[in-house]
């Protein structure tokens, strides 16, 4: 069976987020109630059923940020946010400085030491209401 997205999806900017993360959960459900300067496509990679970009595989998925342009071209950590952010009203402010070098740089290194602190944060965002 080919999981292929359809032509309108590969059109819209595609996030790969963890639906099983409560820390992701809030983050994209801000997202999601913002109102992107493009259409957007919620990927959740915690579902085994899911398509994924070709040569990410679902453990990549799940351990870092995913976003794919319409070109098909697919950022991972900071440079997702930061193409992300670019589209977020609210967001554009931050994602404009950030991509003029040596930012993206900076912003990958304070990405991964994140994801380090990343599994403690998601048991206390479990926690909270």
């Amino acid at each position: 069976m080919d999981k292929t997205p359809p032509p309108a999806a590969l059109a819209a900017l595609a996030v790969y987020y963890d639906g099983t993360c409560p820390l992701c959960q809030r983050e994209i459900g801000h997202y999601r109630s913002l109102q992107p300067a493009c259409a957007v496509q919620w990927v959740d990679v915690s579902a085994s059923s899911t398509a994924l970009p070709p040569g990410i595989s679902r453990a990549d998925a799940l351990a870092r940020f995913h976003v794919r342009r319409p070109d098909r071209t697919v950022l991972s950590g900071a440079r997702a946010f930061i193409e992300l952010w670019t589209h977020m009203p609210g967001w554009r402010w931050l994602a404009l400085p950030l991509r003029v070098a040596p930012l993206p740089w900076l912003a990958e290194h304070a990405y991964r030491a994140f994801l380090r602190v990343r599994p403690w944060l998601q048991r206390r965002a479990a926690t909270r209401p």
